[in-house]
């Protein structure tokens, strides 16, 4: 059974960095792309960043990219989320995810294409 589990999230100032983390067991890491997602209060999970299996290819939402980098290091089954640059509006409960090898990026940027799901760590940028 695969397990996600998120940390490294917490309280920074606007302008701060954080970086989150996210193991992976239960399986084997490789045969899966990674996401990030995020949700705020009153507000549907959106799409943050995705990695393929190899972390040869990355894909960005339009409202992070330039100040978020999505990572993965397969030896240590983790995936992490590095956060600069934070703004107000970055404030959520931020959760990783795990899709199976073969979707398109659009696929990606959804959560419909992720099969297993951490339980969340909370970034809150404060002004």
């Amino acid at each position: 059974q695969v397990l996600l589990v998120e940390s490294g999230g917490g309280l920074v100032q606007a302008g701060g960095s954080l970086r989150l983390s996210c193991v992976f067991s239960g399986s084997s890491f490789n045969n899966y792309a990674m996401g990030w997602f995020r949700q705020a209060p009153g507000k549907e999970r959106e799409f943050v960043a995705t990695i393929s299996w190899s972390g040869g290819g990355t894909y960005y939402a339009d409202s992070v990219k330039g100040r978020f980098t999505i990572s993965r290091d397969n030896a240590k089954n983790t995936v992490y989320l590095q956060m600069s640059s934070l703004k107000r509006e970055d404030t959520a409960v931020y959760f990783c995810a795990a899709a199976h090898r073969g979707f398109s990026t659009t696929v990606l940027s959804t959560t419909a294409g992720y099969a297993y799901w951490g339980q969340g760590t909370q970034v809150t940028v404060s002004s």
